[in-house]
């Protein structure tokens, strides 16, 4: 498995409502461009997004201020989750978000970090968040 990946992002919007963005099926397709989104809200549910593209469960939900998820990608070998972790922080009017995503296949690192321009957090999450929020 990979270093973990760490990435902190400042958003226009308070820790509600990113936190709210993130967790609701609607909003999270809505922030996605359509893609289909289905989010369980509660400790242990399950979630899909970007019309099953990855798939997780919940593992820890603390309102406003942290999400924590076992998060797979369809196409990784059968039972390989990593974990993901949202740590929100408000900053006056704004909202800093630290992600920490560690537990992935190592091929996947420059994908998922951002180093090429086929995806990752940034070009998938962050900008369009942050269009989103504005």
């Amino acid at each position: 498995m990979s270093e973990p990946i760490h990435q902190e992002v400042l958003f226009k919007a308070s820790p509600k409502q990113l936190y709210e963005t993130l967790l609701d099926s609607k909003k999270f397709s809505e922030f996605t461009g359509g893609a289909p989104a289905k989010i369980d809200r509660d400790a242990g549910g399950a979630f899909s997004c970007f019309g099953g593209v990855i798939t997780g469960r919940n593992i820890e939900l603390v309102p406003d201020r942290r999400i924590v998820q076992a998060w797979r990608v369809g196409n990784w070998p059968e039972g390989v989750y990593s974990i993901v972790k949202f740590e929100l922080h408000a900053q006056g009017s704004e909202t800093k978000l630290f992600m920490d995503h560690a537990g992935f296949p190592e091929d996947l690192r420059a994908h998922l970090n951002g180093e090429r321009p086929d995806g990752g957090w940034h070009r998938q999450y962050w900008e369009p968040l942050k269009k989103h929020l504005a």
